[in-house]
């Protein structure tokens, strides 16, 4: 049996103990289609839902995906029994509060206890209600962000009309401190944007050094932790990693996306200002949502309306069963992924057939086959991605700058500016045991690959 199942006793006990709540209302007759049909149409979407990678599996260590836990799932589906919306309070009570509490134990992993914030439909949502409260604060002043910032930021920019930069990388992925002083001191930037794990490698943005810079230049801090928010947590970070985190409460807002490495379903992403004042740009009338309760409504403090109140649900029940406490079962989880990529990066570092970049900061690894000039190295890589896939290990590829490789290259002809390479995102708890099989499928891949191009080079 690969896919879990043997929850769903628990969650039938569990929709017997909610319908027990309703038990007082009088009796009625669903509208809902019979069993056998329903049947059916389960049955044939079980059948297309074939046409998808094993996310759920451990060979599957290619993008951010990562299976919700168990009782996410149960809970966000007991919920739709209800499907109550977090807009208002009218539309769902029971999980307005649950939502209030879930997000309020996340922020307190930075230290915040006053604060602004609520869930949202992921990353993209939460940075964008970000940088729209950072150019209502500081009007016509332009954002910042590394080069390898997720491109939202960009796009988000260019939806609300604020003027974007990019900030050039040094060789490890991070913001460049010397090009991000020299850019602010023009004094025309009213937010950085400071990457807190990037999405290609997994990079953190050298943070009390941006910090130390608004101090002297006044604009705002976002962290877009959308990804490594909660290694915050984490007791095996490296000292730039442990630094970084040890600031991140500092920033003016925080996104982080729970349906990463928080264990829920797609999609939940949580935004979060330091300053509670952040509402007063929220405030808006409604004729029909908030006059059943004067206690405030999320859709007060939120841009999206309808928002499903089963993703509060399976936070908080997740957030029940696996608190968000430094040494907890929870963050032993994540130090085990980190531990993962550390352990794939010792083999890799060790094996001629690589080259390898920097070290992992969290549980990205990024690599490459050693080879004769950049562009046969980027074509090799798609072909043991290929070969991998063949033996179900699924990997991913990334072109990345040449530069995150310079220190290794050898005499590799650099011969294009940017490299196609393999990269894995090492974040399933049991990524960790998983690494020797990881490496034989991916060591047997290369060999295939390899010998043939050897074979191919040697009859030119």
């Amino acid at each position: 049996m690969q896919i879990e199942q043997n929850s769903l006793d628990v969650f039938l006990e569990a929709v017997k103990k909610l319908d027990a709540g309703f038990a007082d209302l009088p009796a009625f007759t669903s509208q809902a289609p019979g069993a056998e049909r329903i049947a059916a149409a389960l049955s044939e979407t079980a059948e297309r839902l074939h046409d998808n990678y094993p996310y759920f599996h451990p060979l599957y260590a290619g993008q951010m995906l990562k299976p919700p836990h168990p009782v996410a799932r149960l809970a966000y589906a007991l919920a739709m029994w209800i499907n109550p919306n977090n807009h208002a309070l009218d539309g769902g009570r029971a999980t307005s509060a649950m939502e209030k509490e879930a997000v309020a134990e996340i922020a307190a992993m930075y230290g915040w206890k006053e604060f602004l914030g609520h869930l949202c439909g992921g990353g993209t949502m939460a940075n964008l209600e970000a940088l729209w409260v950072a150019s209502q604060v500081s009007p016509g002043k332009k954002i910042l962000a590394s080069s390898q910032a997720h491109y939202t930021h960009s796009r988000i920019s260019a939806v609300l009309k604020l003027e974007f930069e990019s900030v050039p990388c040094d060789a490890c992925g991070r913001m460049d401190i010397n090009a991000l002083s020299s850019r602010v001191a023009r004094g025309d930037v009213g937010t950085v944007v400071a990457t807190m794990g990037t999405t290609a490698t997994g990079s953190l943005d050298p943070l009390p050094e941006i910090l130390a810079l608004r101090e002297k230049y006044g604009f705002r801090v976002h962290a877009d932790a959308a990804y490594g928010g909660y290694f915050a947590l984490a007791e095996n970070l490296g000292d730039w990693a442990a630094r970084a985190f040890a600031r991140i409460g500092e920033a003016d807002s925080i996104v982080i996306d729970p349906h990463k490495h928080g264990l829920q379903p797609y999609g939940c992403g949580c935004v979060l200002f330091r300053d509670p004042a952040a509402g007063q740009f929220y405030k808006h009338d409604s004729p029909y949502t908030y006059f059943s309760s004067a206690e405030l409504h999320l859709g007060e403090i939120s841009l999206e309306c309808s928002r499903p109140g089963a993703a509060a649900a399976a936070l908080w029940t997740t957030q029940r069963l696996l608190p968000l406490s430094r040494g907890g079962e929870f963050a032993r989880e994540l130090e085990s992924g980190r531990n993962a990529s550390l352990a794939f990066f010792e083999r890799l570092g060790s094996d001629d057939r690589f080259v390898t970049a920097f070290a992992p900061e969290l549980d990205i690894v990024i690599f490459a086959p050693r080879a004769m000039s950049v562009s046969e190295a980027s074509s090799l890589s798609r072909k043991i991605f290929d070969a991998a896939a063949k033996r179900n290990l699924h990997l991913a590829v990334a072109e990345l700058p040449v530069d995150f490789w310079a220190a290794n290259l050898g005499e590799m002809q650099r011969d294009k500016e940017t490299m196609t390479c393999l990269r894995s995102v090492l974040m399933k708890p049991e990524h960790l045991e998983w690494v020797p099989r990881i490496w034989e499928e991916l060591s047997g891949a290369a060999s295939e690959v390899l010998a043939s191009a050897g074979a191919a080079r040697t009859a030119r």
